[in-house]
């Protein structure tokens, strides 16, 4: 299992405050995950200011689809593709057989 920081929407979001999503952790099996593509839609709304105040214009967010079975679960986490990837294969180098 692999820890992840998911962002995750805020049931309710009080009426003062801009922000309307929260930070958690979450663990993912390695081999359930089917793809990872890069989400520029969180990116914008870090700059909106939606997103919570302990993250960095630096921040990149990737788009992980998780096989359920009959459908696949989508979550948004912290960190671009290339380092998500490099976190799933837990930094592991693949033989390559000729």
């Amino acid at each position: 299992m692999i820890q992840l920081i998911e962002v995750c929407e805020l049931l309710k979001a009080s009426k003062n405050s801009t922000q309307k999503y929260t930070l958690r952790e979450i663990y993912v099996n390695p081999k359930h995950v089917i793809s990872l593509r890069e989400d520029d839609n969180f990116k914008r709304k870090l700059h909106e200011g939606v997103l919570p105040d302990n993250l960095t214009d630096s921040h990149n967010f990737t788009r992980v689809t998780l096989d359920k079975g009959q459908t696949g679960l989508e979550l948004v986490v912290i960190g671009a593709p290339h380092i998500i990837e490099m976190k799933l294969k837990g930094g592991s180098r693949e033989l390559l057989h000729g």
